[in-house]
């Protein structure tokens, strides 16, 4: 089981900007941030539900490269509303909803890349 996963960004703002829209259809919201003092370095933005953040941007540093992170969706309506959400914040589409049956038969999943690249995708694993 993952806690937490960490993605480095160019552009914090421009990255919270879209996460926070993105975002939004799964529950998701910041739940922290800690300021570039408090860290001695870069800020960074913890997103989670809750008080608990599970996915943090840092900001000021380069990306070591494009990464794939998947949020789960509660339904495949969840999903759609995450791809189409990411689009309007900026997202560029890699992949609209809908089934892949390559992985299984109830899988449903959109895809979408970030302002840095990153294929970012909300899945949903359960039958309509």
């Amino acid at each position: 089981m993952i806690d937490h996963i960490g993605v480095h960004v160019l552009d914090i703002a421009r990255s919270t900007e879209f996460y926070l829209k993105a975002l939004a259809p799964l529950g998701l919201v910041i739940v922290m941030e800690v300021s570039a003092e408090e860290t001695g370095g870069a800020p960074h933005v913890g997103f989670g539900s809750g008080f608990k953040p599970f996915f943090w941007l840092g900001g000021g540093e380069a990306p070591s490269g494009p990464i794939h992170v998947a949020f789960a969706a509660r339904n495949r309506a969840a999903v759609q509303a995450f791809y189409q959400a990411a689009l309007r914040a900026g997202g560029t589409d890699n992949g609209p909803p809908g089934l892949r049956p390559e992985y299984h038969a109830d899988y449903y999943g959109a895809f979408v890349l970030d302002p840095d690249g990153n294929n970012v995708e909300a899945v949903c694993h359960a039958p309509e």
